[in-house]
């Protein structure tokens, strides 16, 4: 335990002392999980602290903010090549009012000069993806306790303003659900309508009759119907759908 205590201050004065990363700027991910009709988001916990906080990172000199995105979706799934798209740019004067960073650095005991710019301002760039939660393993850092996944309706107490970072990432992902859904590879590559209406309906948090669903959704032009799902029952056979490639 005292060796984890240690390695954490370490890795703390690490990033105080960098001289690679961008000040004040930082990426978010919104990395939201779906499973068994439950939507879920990824959090992380600090330690010490009953608080919590998105996926995010800070930005090094020689890299995109895409690439940093990429790089911590990585780090806290090992998972590569998903979805992953810019929603919004965060930058209220006073979303780090509830400073964390100078937080741990108090608890640590670490002397840090009041005008470093990791005690001051931060914008942040939000980042939106969607997957599996089953597929994921999750990974904590040095300055998190645990890295799980929980419901986007019964968040804990979040740190900075990453409460409002998940509503807006959560009415982007809602807003732009065709493609979100299209591109995260959560649906099998045939499935039937009942199957992308529930996917529908949680992200969304409403129901829909059936037959609107569907002519709604076949007039985006997006699915292209195959053959009918025989499973043996007396149930008339649905037809199996995929997604049209564009």
């Amino acid at each position: 335990m005292k060796t984890d205590h240690n390695k954490n201050i370490e890795t703390l004065k690490e990033l105080i002392d960098s001289k690679d990363l961008i000040p004040n700027v930082s990426v978010d991910c919104t990395i939201f999980g779906f499973h068994d009709n439950i939507l879920k988001v990824l959090l992380l916990k600090y330690h010490d602290l009953n608080l919590y906080s998105l996926p995010g990172g800070f930005v090094f000199i020689d890299e995109d903010l895409r690439e940093a995105a990429d790089r911590v979706l990585y780090e806290r799934t090992h998972l590569k090549g998903l979805f992953l798209e810019q929603f919004h740019t965060f930058g209220r004067l006073d979303r780090t009012h509830n400073n964390v960073h100078k937080t741990l650095i108090n608890n640590k005991g670490l002397d840090v000069p009041k005008d470093h710019w990791i005690l001051q301002r931060f914008i942040t760039v939000g980042y939106c993806s969607l997957i599996d939660f089953t597929m994921a393993n999750t990974f904590p850092d040095a300055f998190n306790e645990s890295c799980a996944w929980f419901e986007v309706n019964k968040l804990p107490q979040m740190a900075f303003d990453h409460d409002r970072v998940i509503a807006e990432g959560l009415e982007y992902l809602r807003k732009n659900i065709d493609t979100q859904v299209a591109a995260s590879n959560l649906l099998p590559e045939k499935f039937t309508m009942k199957d992308l209406q529930s996917l529908y309906e949680t992200i969304l948090g409403e129901k829909f009759r059936r037959n609107n669903f569907q002519r709604k959704i076949l007039s985006t032009n997006s699915l292209e119907r195959m053959e009918k799902l025989f499973d043996g029952s007396a149930n008339k056979a649905p037809y199996l759908y995929k997604f049209i490639k564009k």
